[in-house]
């Protein structure tokens, strides 16, 4: 299925100051940060936007599918991001509900433990068990973006997860990406490092820590490991590692991004 990557987008022109970690205009403000915590090194962008035309999702080659992937900083370049980092990797599974700009994909959910990201159009964010999802009654009611990997990690201001909580096959240290929201409108991107002598990772419960003391009234997991990338203005802002031994993107599905 073919998808635009670039459609309904604001208009984000006028008075825009750049520096290297900040972006500034009349519609969207990113301000990206450094953390060092953990042994590990974590990279914060603190996005607030005029309305949710500004929050994007972006497609491997503008087309959904199984196995259709490319870097991220290919697929932000193709949409002309300002901002982006991966998404959860759809593709490498038949299942999860899957809602990109407004279209629906993919309807299946994965378990009945399995929890979705539901972006709205008011510039909320919700955390929805995928087995109660109505795909068709979330379109209507305003759904933008359902990404499915999770788990939720800070939920009403409150860590979500248990020390021995993790995502399948996953190690407990590990680079790791997550989205969270502090107020609608104003939402916090996270990628850490990992794997590396430089910084160890992550585990669930450190990262859901970061996003809680960044003020996150929710945050979710997503795909992490040599998936996890941040892009900003056309760089790599982190160190991303393929099979945790090369300093280099890994191809993936899909991205979350502002333009």
């Amino acid at each position: 299925v073919s998808n635009d990557n670039n459609n309904n987008s604001g208009d984000n022109t006028g008075n825009i100051i750049v520096t290297d970690t900040s972006y500034t205009s009349d519609s969207v403000a990113i301000n990206i940060t450094t953390l060092r915590e953990y042994n590990t090194d974590i990279y914060v962008a603190d996005v607030v936007i005029k309305d949710i035309s500004y929050l994007h999702a972006g497609l491997a080659n503008g087309v959904f599918g199984r196995n259709i992937t490319a870097k991220t900083s290919d697929i932000a370049s193709d949409c002309d991001a300002i901002l982006a980092i991966n998404g959860d990797y759809y593709g490498f599974r038949d299942y999860g509900p899957v809602i990109r700009n407004g279209y629906l994909y993919r309807s299946s959910a994965r378990d009945s433990s399995s929890e979705a990201l539901a972006i709205y159009n008011d510039g909320n964010m919700k955390i929805l068990k995928e087995s109660d999802i109505n795909t068709d009654s979330l379109l209507s009611d305003g759904v933008l973006q359902l990404f499915s990997f999770g788990p939720r990690l800070v939920e009403n201001g409150n860590v979500a997860v248990s020390a021995g909580q993790e995502v399948d096959q996953s190690m407990t240290s590990n680079p790791r990406t997550a989205i969270g929201i502090i107020a609608p409108l104003h939402y916090v991107f996270v990628v850490s490092d990992g794997r590396t002598s430089a910084s160890s990772g992550l585990s669930l419960l450190q990262l859901a820590s970061v996003l809680r003391d960044l003020g996150c009234e929710t945050a979710y997991n997503l795909d992490g490991g040599g998936s996890s990338t941040m892009y900003f203005m056309g760089n790599i802002i982190n160190n991303p590692t393929t099979n945790g031994k090369t300093i280099s993107e890994r191809k993936v599905s899909d991205i979350v991004y502002i333009r």
